[in-house]
């Protein structure tokens, strides 16, 4: 569970409840931003326009992929280094096909890929040609659903403007009465609050975060192919090692080094 998303959903809220609390209508106050045909405006108004912008199967996906800001991703950058230096070292001893063995065990497919096609006795271009453009077929899936959720959040203001125009039009029409004109107009503008919120705090950050998830993934993936095409080459494995060291933030890679670089 990532409780970052936990923290920024909740805390969020909360500033905003505390805002509207220690305004001058203090605890009054916040019924006066709860308005549920607002949220049908905005928040159904904004969703319903993605299926015009995708096929149906992705907008049903759409809800399982941002489920995934709730959850904490590892891809291993630590461990592929380890593991590389390891199978470059038994590569050195045993020659290249002894990686054969046990490669049907590996839990990574784009690893057990690559190493499958060096194996195979593949030119190191061709494997790169490969690798990278199944990396490239993995990112375009996701940047097909980040892509929809950055709609998300870009159709959300929109739909506030207009909830607010629609409060606005029945203000007009009543304005023989002056004591509502306050309330009304009040109203009007809650849509507008609420489209700033898909925007700013919910599917916007939501998209970003996806981003993030989505570049660690590759640069996971980067990594392996550096490896394997390392190993093929015959570096050293230390050559190797602090080959793929340069991927890691400086924490990691401080620990890292310190297990797979010792004499």
């Amino acid at each position: 569970m990532d409780i970052a998303t936990i923290i920024g959903l909740f805390g969020g809220a909360m500033a905003i409840v505390l805002g509207v609390m220690t305004g001058p209508s203090g605890i009054a106050g916040i019924g006066n931003i709860i308005d549920i045909p607002s949220v049908f405006v905005t928040v159904g108004g904004s969703y319903f326009s993605l299926w015009l912008c995708a096929p149906m199967s992705d907008i049903l996906q759409l809800f399982k992929i941002l489920g995934r800001t709730f959850k904490l991703f590892d891809f291993g950058e630590a461990a592929i280094v380890e593991n590389m230096v390891s199978l470059s070292e038994k590569a050195r001893r045993e020659g290249i096909l002894a990686l054969e063995e046990g490669l049907d065990d590996l839990d990574d497919p784009f690893l057990k890929e690559g190493l499958r096609l060096m194996v195979d006795g593949s030119d190191g271009n061709v494997i790169r040609a490969i690798l990278e453009s199944e990396m490239a077929q993995t990112e375009a899936r996701h940047m097909k659903y980040i892509n929809l959720v950055t709609q998300w959040a870009g159709f959300g203001p929109g739909f506030g403007m207009m909830g607010t125009v629609i409060g606005l039009i029945g203000m007009l029409q009543n304005l023989e009465d002056k004591s509502s004109l306050g309330p009304n107009m009040a109203t009007a503008l809650i849509t507008t609050l609420y489209g700033a919120w898909v925007a700013n705090w919910l599917f916007g950050p939501m998209a970003q975060k996806l981003i993030g998830q989505n570049a660690s993934e590759m640069n996971a993936k980067e990594m392996v192919i550096e490896g394997i095409l390392s190993i093929q080459g015959g570096d050293n494995p230390r050559v190797l090692a602090q080959k793929l060291l340069t991927f890691l933030d400086p924490k990691t890679r401080k620990t890292v080094e310190a297990n797979v670089l010792k004499d």
